[in-house]
This record gives structure tokens, sequence and C-alpha cells, in this order.
């Protein structure tokens, strides 16, 4: 009997939690990937140029080719109009396409370089620092104008 209750109440709490989660193949459950593979990537090619992380050259420029290559597909899944869901997405980015797609293209630009800077063997974490600071920069600039943080 305490089994089948301790069921029920654990089958309630799995039902529960559910409900609140994104699907993973809406648009919002595909940005939302993405950029959190962007943020990780990210995070360890800056971890590498700090000294959180050991460089690695090759481990870098692998990492700048994904970045790059992560950074033009969030931009396809955000639809003409507004969804239902809970974004953190300001309604500027609706409203304000056309900035929003400048700001896009800027990091993607800025990945571009971070890449082109990566084929220049051996890697010196002291060059890698202001093309890593440009892609930091244009995430900071389309988080500041069309993200509520």
């Amino acid at each position: 009997m305490m089994l089948k209750r301790l069921s029920v109440v654990l089958l309630a709490c799995l039902t529960l939690t559910a409900c609140g989660g994104v699907d993973p193949n809406s648009p919002l459950g595909q940005r939302k990937t993405i950029f959190k593979q962007m943020l990780k990537t990210s995070e360890d090619l800056g971890g590498m140029l700090r000294g959180r992380l050991a460089f690695d050259g090759q481990k870098f420029a692998d990492g700048a080719v994904k970045l790059d290559a992560l950074s033009r597909e969030p931009w396809k899944h955000f639809p003409q109009v507004r969804e239902e869901d809970e974004t953190s997405a300001r309604p500027e980015v609706w409203q304000q396409q056309a900035r929003f797609q400048d700001l896009a293209q800027q990091m993607e630009a800025s990945t571009a370089e971070l890449v082109a800077v990566t084929r220049t063997q051996p890697l010196q974490a002291a060059e890698l620092a202001a093309p890593m600071n440009k892609v930091e920069a244009a995430c900071k600039a389309c988080h500041t104008e069309f993200r509520n943080h």
C-alpha cells in the first residue's frame, strides 16, 4: 500500500515538472539549446585565455570553429511573430527586426574573425584576446538590447 501511494506521488511530481518544460522541438526550445551550446563553448575559450583552463591551441581553434557554426543557427529559430511561450527575448526582437538582424550579423562576423585568427599556427593566447573580446562584446550587445535579464 505504501509503495502504491509513493508511486502515485512520484508520478504526480513528474507530471507537474513536465508541464513547465519547453518543447525541445519548438523554436524557443531549439534556440535555447543553441544558445546554451554557444555559452559553454565561449566560456571554454575565454577560460583558456584567462587561465581558468589550460591553453591548448588545437582545442581553442576547434572551439572557435564550433562557435562560428553555432553563431549562425539561433536566428532561424526566431519566428516572425512572437510565440506565446515564456521567453527571455524582449518584444523588441520582433518590433526591431532590422536591428536584431544587424546584431546577429555582427556576432557571425566576430566569430568568423576569430576562426581566421586561429588559422595561423602556433596559436598564442595573447593574440587571441582581442578577437575573443570582440565575440564577447557582440554577445553582450545583443543581450543588452534584446534579452530580459
